[in-house]
Parts: structure tokens; sequence; C-alpha cells
């Protein structure tokens, strides 16, 4: 199985039975931007959990093991080894040994260190698990922590308020753990209207910076959308100023649209009426600034 004329990602998340989230985003996006999804699932949950109780849980770190095993036997490779949700250092260790022994020779690993938002730990982190990411971090070609996995991964204060000098401090302190490439979500912008998307290039030593419009409400399942839609512009060959560009213009349909259709929010984007835009040649990308 080591020829295939469809290139194969590896997604290294969780499945949520309802709610826009995780693998139930990253299948899609991935397929229609031409890519065949290999999922290794961490959990199998009743629903998203943001804004949710009583929803079911089912770790699913030995059927890792077990998946593992079988690909093996299989002469599996992937173009793309790309982690989200990681529920125990265990799951960090077997997604390390994805990108050791499953990726293709100068294949991308991408790592979407989960860990929390707004300043705090998700529940399901602990500094154990920090510590951990920090490792898989930095096997990483890219990485796409928000603001808050940002600083927990350099073990800083989360500051919302964030200077200039500081976020290429920032960027320049997350490439230093190992990845080629960094990108910052949920970053600080120039109004409290928006918010901004950071990158930096380690080798060209070069910093990148979009702002998109801030919507009043939140919708699970965004950061997903985006590394997503990044995994696919990078395999696609586009430069970071691409890649973002596409990003952010596909998420910001995607939450306008749900948005005006006023949507519950726990349901997340309106995926289903975007997907095509990951086509299109000309959409309108935004303007990605070197700063």
């Amino acid at each position: 199985m080591s020829s295939y004329p469809i290139d194969r990602v590896c997604a290294i998340h969780d499945l949520s039975g309802f709610g826009r989230a995780s693998l139930t985003l990253v299948i899609p996006i991935l397929a229609t931007m031409g890519f065949q999804v290999c999922p290794l699932p961490t959990a199998v949950l009743s629903s998203q959990t943001s804004g949710m109780t009583d929803f079911s849980f089912c770790d699913l770190t030995e059927q890792m093991q077990l998946f593992l095993q079988h690909w093996q036997k299989l002469g599996l490779q992937f173009a793309s080894i790309y982690s989200g949700f990681l529920g125990n250092p265990k799951q960090i260790d077997l997604a390390a040994r994805c990108i050791h022994d499953f990726l293709e020779p100068g294949g991308l690993a991408f790592v979407d260190p989960v860990l929390g938002d707004n300043g705090l730990l998700d529940p399901t982190q602990t500094e154990a698990m920090v510590e951990a990411q920090r490792h898989l971090v930095s096997l990483a070609n890219i990485i796409a922590p928000n603001l808050t996995e940002a600083a927990f991964l350099l073990d800083a204060p989360y500051d919302a308020d964030l200077s200039i000098k500081e976020q290429k401090e920032w960027l320049k302190a997350l490439a230093d753990l190992g990845p080629k490439i960094v990108v910052i979500t949920s970053a600080p912008a120039s109004s409290s209207h928006y918010c901004a998307v950071l990158a930096y290039h380690k080798k060209q030593q070069t910093f990148y910076r979009l702002e998109h419009l801030r919507y009043p409400v939140f919708f699970p399942g965004t950061g997903d959308a985006f590394s997503s839609c990044l995994v696919g512009c990078f395999l696609q060959g586009d430069t970071i100023a691409n890649a973002i560009a596409r990003a952010a213009y596909f998420i910001t349909k995607g939450i306008e649209r749900t948005f005006e259709a006023q949507t519950e929010p726990v349901e997340g984007v309106l995926l289903e009426s975007t997907l095509h835009l990951l086509r299109d040649d000309n959409t309108g990308w935004m303007t990605v600034k070197s700063f």
C-alpha cells in the first residue's frame, strides 16, 4: 500500500455524535480539499462538550494501539499526521509514534495542541498533558495553538493584550521548541471588534498577521475547522500567507452564515453551506500582512 493516487492524512482527533467539532469537521474539510482522511479516534462522545452536560464519553486509548498495530501490518504511510484533542499522556505518546513510524519522508506533521481557551486549561487537561504536548510539538513541522495554548506551552502568563513585540517573542519562542512554522489564533488585534491570526516561519524569519471580524458568539469547533483547512492548504503547496488567508476566509464565512441563521451555538458552524468555498480559486481571501 505504499503507492496511492490520493494523499492520505492520519487524523488523530475525537469523534462527537452531535455538534460540529473534531472529526465531523476534519473529515469533510480535508475530503473536499482532495485528501483521504484515515481517522485515529482518541475518544467517542455523544456530543461536543462546549456548553453541553450529561454527554457520554468513551476513551479509545487501547483501541488506538490496535489501530496502529493493524496499520503497521498494512504498511500504511501518510502525507500528513494531524493531531488535535488528546485525552491522556499515553495518547500523546501514540501520536508521537505515528509521526515516527507512519509519516512519509518529507511529510507534514501538524499539531493542534488542544489544551484550553480564554486563559484556562480544559477540564480534561493537566500540567502533565501540557508537558507531554511540548514534546509532541517538538516533533511537528507546523503547530497551531490558540493564544491560551501558546501561553501554556511557553509556561508564560496568559495575556489577551500582548504587544506586537511580545507577539513576535512568543512566536519565536514556540518555534524554538521545534516546529518550522508557528500559527497562533485568537491573538490580540488593533480593535476589540477584531481578533488576529499570527504566523512565523523560522527559517525565513518572517512574521505574518491577519485580522478578522470578531462575532459576539462562540461556536465550538472553529479551531478544528481552521486547523484542518490549514493542513489541506499546506499539503496543496500554499505559502503561509495564502494558507492563513484561505483558512480565515473559510471560517469567517461559516461563522457569518451561522450567525445570520441564528442556530443554536452548540451545534457549531453550518459547515455544509460553506464547504464549496474550499474548491473556489477566487474567494476574496483576506489580506495577510508582514509585521
